[in-house]
């Protein structure tokens, strides 16, 4: 039994959350939520909250054991821009480019 939990356009860059995800990829539930507690990163903070829910859909609506979870699978997939402009010298403008990502969590027995 599998259940996912999905959150989109983050404002995090893909790459960052990509190296986070990579630490915690196949790894229990107790361990992962260990794991990204004590990082330092900011991309643990919204992996760890993102991947509580996916957690409490498991327990709530599939009556899944919680000791028995681990994450079969993380991905963090690039979204749009957010496009910000600077001023600069003689009228000119900077663009500059926020990035977004979606993370997808499934957790499964």
């Amino acid at each position: 039994m599998e259940t996912t939990a999905k959150l989109r356009s983050v404002r995090l860059s893909a790459q960052k959350g990509r190296l986070v995800a990579d630490q915690i990829r196949g790894l229990p539930v107790d361990k992962a939520i260990n794991k990204l507690f004590f990082s330092p990163k900011k991309a643990a903070t919204i992996i760890r909250q993102l991947l509580e829910s996916a957690v409490a859909n498991a327990e709530h609506n599939n009556g899944a054991d919680i000791d028995e979870l681990k994450i079969s699978s993380i991905f963090v997939d690039k979204a749009t821009f957010m496009p910000r402009s600077s001023a600069r010298a003689k009228g000119r403008g900077n663009r500059i480019m926020k990035p977004t990502c979606h993370i997808t969590i499934t957790v499964a027995d």
